[in-house]
């Protein structure tokens, strides 16, 4: 997965196991992702995609030290965020920052947008109050909020007004790298594409780099510079957006693509609903973790899990059949 650029991110052999209750005395174990790795580049944007389940979220909760990894590391400017000390890790929270799934719950109900913003500022910085504001009054113009907003409180937004509010709150400390963890699908369809294209804007303003986390394959396409695609908590193919989107690979890969709808094919073929859900993490099988699901498996695939292979120029596969399907 190399690239000719500074790498800000490295994720490295994540493994992340949490014990579970399947029965009244039986603990089993759940494995929400399995051997990670991918890298970050810096004033770029990459694109975990899935299906709910794959382990997408839980992914961002470990960089972002929500979750402990069971094993591997993940270093940010070479340093194992982990291992940092508490002052240490106080400064990369303030140049790694999230933006939610659902602003309403990520937004206090009880803080005034004013003070919803400005706190980050308080915590992070020595700026005069008037420079608070100052930098507060410069977000609401890049984000579209405006200034009468900040005197009122989250319930009195739409969900797309509240997304801005959660955007302008994750930007306002010039964080290096956002996490954005499905920050449309909360949202109507109408407003969508709005939110795209704000943070699309952000990103070229700000160079920011963006781990950006989603189910939807078609939103990939506009926001992405490089792709890994999750199933069942590993990646089964990374390419840039141009190559993944020429050239599908993974079964799996192709099965997201086929459930697109466009003009031609407004509904999800038969073979592709036929394939049912992703398969519970608990007792993992010894194969490829997607055979049972996929039209081209043979009986070697129930045999030997595959490794993650670099089939030409870092468009990386984990599938050995990948050159004959």
């Amino acid at each position: 997965m190399s690239q000719d650029q500074l790498k800000l991110l490295e994720v490295k052999d994540i493994e992340k196991v949490f014990t579970v209750k399947v029965g009244t005395f039986e603990k089993k174990e759940l494995h929400a992702l399995n051997k990670i790795n991918f890298d970050i580049y810096q004033g770029k944007t990459l694109s975990l995609v899935g299906e709910s389940g794959c382990g997408k979220t839980t992914v961002g909760k470990v960089i972002l030290g929500l979750y402990q990894a069971t094993k591997g590391e993940v270093l940010y400017h070479g340093q194992d965020i982990a291992k940092l000390t508490p002052q240490a890790r106080g400064s990369v929270q303030k140049d790694i920052q999230m933006i939610f799934q659902d602003p309403y719950s990520s937004l206090n109900p009880r803080k005034k947008v004013k003070t919803i913003l400005e706190q980050p500022l308080k915590i992070h910085t020595d700026m005069s109050k008037k420079e608070r504001m100052e930098t507060i009054y410069e977000i609401c113009d890049d984000v579209g909020i405006d200034y009468s907003y900040l005197e009122r409180y989250p319930h009195q937004f739409s969900g797309g007004q509240r997304q801005r509010i959660a955007i302008a709150r994750a930007i306002i400390l010039r964080p290096e790298l956002v996490l954005a963890d499905e920050p449309i699908s909360a949202l109507d369809v109408s407003i969508q594409a709005q939110i795209l294209n704000l943070m699309m804007d952000l990103k070229d303003k700000y160079n920011l780099t963006t781990l950006f986390i989603t189910h939807d394959i078609s939103v990939v396409k506009h926001i992405s510079d490089y792709v890994a695609v999750m199933y069942l908590g590993e990646i089964v193919e990374y390419a840039s957006k141009k190559e993944l989107f020429a050239q599908p690979k993974h079964p799996y890969t192709k099965m997201l693509f086929s459930t697109v709808p466009d003009i031609h094919t407004p509904l999800a073929t038969d073979s592709v609903l036929k394939t049912g859900e992703i398969q519970s993490p608990i007792d993992l099988p010894k194969g490829c973790f997607f055979a049972n699901r996929c039209p081209y498996k043979v009986d070697s695939c129930d045999e030997a899990h595959p490794a993650l292979v670099d089939t030409e120029g870092g468009h990386m596969v984990r599938c050995p059949l990948w050159d004959k399907i």
